[in-house]
């Protein structure tokens, strides 16, 4: 394998997330972060840097073998933590709850613990700015439904309250941090929390202004086609979507029970429950960025905190939402302690082993899975992870998810795109409705003909 490696050679070898580190380094007018015919973003430039072999960027992509991992940089960001865990990195301490003041716990996806902690950094004048994601004003103008944007009130940062399976990339505002000094936090996914931490280890400028890092547990990146597969399943035209929401809060209804709401130009919505979607089911990986396969990071374990939703009983039949919370940096634990006793967060102590239960299915995928996976042949980059080549553990039907999951998810990418060529939607909803009935008869019902039959024609709604 190369010693040194350019945008290129990730690309073409499947490991590019798409998070614009390398956009933002190279700082060059004509490079930047676009959709590929699949609908995820992919850095373009002149192939005098496109192409370019470099030390630097071999250091800083955080799927290239050449970085530093999760367990280095953890080790280096935070080494009086007192806990170390194999599942969950190092970390001080571990909750699970939600915010107790004001609507924050209402306005978010799960607890509201993601927008309070950006919140009280900003209020306790810890920080200037929050890099985080918000719907852009008008998608169809913009090209775009959401956008990475530096917010610097405490209105704005609540405007990035709730989740976005949308691909979105750092490089815009990693430019403005290089061209306005201050102090900032950073949300995002565990790869983009570790492009971070590696760009701050390179460049001592992002090393100083970008203070805080929030992570938020991460299944896999979707692709920019989810939006408009959901649009077609619910009978609108995709030009005429303005808002999206993946998980429309229900106090009343499990916090579980996804449901997807899109609204229109005209004001009008429509809504539907992800289990009547044909590509509805998260574990299947219908669009998911083919890097994902090749990561081993579920918990963000190299920010200074992260959050993900508490999905075991009785937390995830509670509509309000509830958060698990790692705390890693020493100042951020604080700021949480002082919350609790003031009454202003109802979060408990749990242990590394809860968290991990709440994240079950995401660790499979990434530890057992990817040991599998790793054994399959394949061109280009290698992957090198902190798990160990493995295909004699997994049962055989443990084998066979996780190949129909590796397979499903290069079918919807190629389907979606025939589909939207042809100016089909059914020619690609039928084929994930066959897909999934198929995934679900056999991940969950031994392939039972019978069963894969009902499910298909529960997606189908007949």
């Amino acid at each position: 394998m190369k010693d040194l490696l350019s945008p290129r050679d990730i690309v073409k070898s499947g490991l590019c997330i798409g998070c614009g580190s390398c956009v933002a380094q190279a700082n060059l007018p004509d490079t930047q972060m676009d959709f590929d015919a699949y609908g995820q973003l992919k850095p373009q430039g002149p192939n005098s840097w496109y192409k370019r072999e470099s030390a630097s960027f071999t250091r800083t992509c955080p799927f290239s073998p050449g970085s530093r991992n999760e367990d280095y940089l953890g080790a280096h960001l935070f080494p009086t933590a007192p806990i170390l865990d194999n599942a969950m990195g190092r970390f001080q301490a571990a909750y699970v709850g939600h915010v107790s003041e004001e609507d924050f716990r209402m306005q978010g996806s799960s607890g509201g613990m993601v927008t309070w902690v950006a919140t009280e950094l900003m209020r306790q004048g810890l920080i200037d700015g929050v890099a985080h994601v918000i719907a852009t004003k008008d998608p169809q103008e913009d090209g775009r439904y959401f956008r990475y944007r530096i917010a610097r009130t405490e209105a704005e940062i609540r405007e990035g309250a709730k989740s976005r399976y949308y691909p979105i990339e750092l490089s815009e505002v990693l430019s403005l941090i290089r061209e306005v000094p201050g102090r900032y936090a950073v949300v995002g996914i565990p790869c983009f929390i570790k492009a971070i931490q590696l760009l701050r280890q390179e460049n001592p400028m992002y090393r100083e202004r970008i203070q805080y890092t929030l992570g938020l547990f991460c299944g896999h990146m979707k692709s920019a086609r989810f939006v408009e597969s959901f649009a077609w399943q619910m009978n609108v035209p995709v030009d005429q979507v303005e808002r999206v929401e993946y998980r429309q809060k229900d106090p009343n209804r499990p916090a579980n029970w996804y449901n997807a709401k899109l609204t229109l130009r005209d004001g009008s919505s429509v809504n539907r429950d992800w289990w009547h979607l044909a590509d509805g089911d998260w574990g299947a990986g219908f669009y998911m960025n083919s890097a994902c396969n090749y990561c081993d990071d579920v918990v963000a374990e190299t920010s200074d905190i992260s959050f993900g939703d508490a999905w075991v009983e009785p937390y995830s039949s509670d509509g309000r939402g509830t958060n698990v919370v790692v705390v890693r940096s020493p100042l951020v634990d604080k700021l949480v302690t002082n919350a609790i006793q003031a009454g202003r967060l109802q979060l408990e102590p749990v242990d590394a082993r809860f968290v991990e239960q709440t994240q079950a299915a995401g660790f499979r995928q990434r530890r057992e899975g990817l040991a599998y996976r790793l054994t399959w042949p394949r061109s280009g980059v290698q992957p090198r992870k902190r798990v160990t080549p493995d295909d004699k553990t997994p049962t055989t039907q443990r084998k066979l998810i996780y190949r129909m999951r590796y397979y499903l998810s290069m079918g919807s990418h190629k389907m979606f795109r025939l589909a939207r060529q042809l100016d089909s939607p059914k020619l690609y909803i039928n084929w994930a409705a066959m897909a999934l009935a198929a995934y679900h008869g056999f991940a969950y019902h031994q392939g039972k003909l019978g069963e894969i039959k009902n499910r298909y024609k529960q997606l189908k709604g007949e």
